[in-house]
């Protein structure tokens, strides 16, 4: 299936960008202690329109928002 034009505008977004509107969180968020202020979390969402998977980080290092291929 083709990723939608909300998803393919998703992976534009920075860390600050909030998810759109057709993408629903999978699981919990997943968080990485390291040395303070060196934490950071991750967050799958898959798309309810075109099922696209990303994961959001709030990691500096990361991409903000990762489109998964299959």
């Amino acid at each position: 299936m083709e990723t939608c034009n909300l998803c393919q505008e998703q992976t534009k977004k920075t860390h600050r960008g909030k998810p759109h509107q057709d993408l629903v969180k999978v699981n919990e968020p997943r968080v990485f202690t390291g040395a303070s202020p060196r934490g950071y979390e991750e967050q799958d969402y898959k798309c309810l329109d075109c099922d696209s998977k990303f994961t959001q980080s709030t990691g500096k290092n990361d991409l903000a928002w990762t489109l998964w291929q299959g």
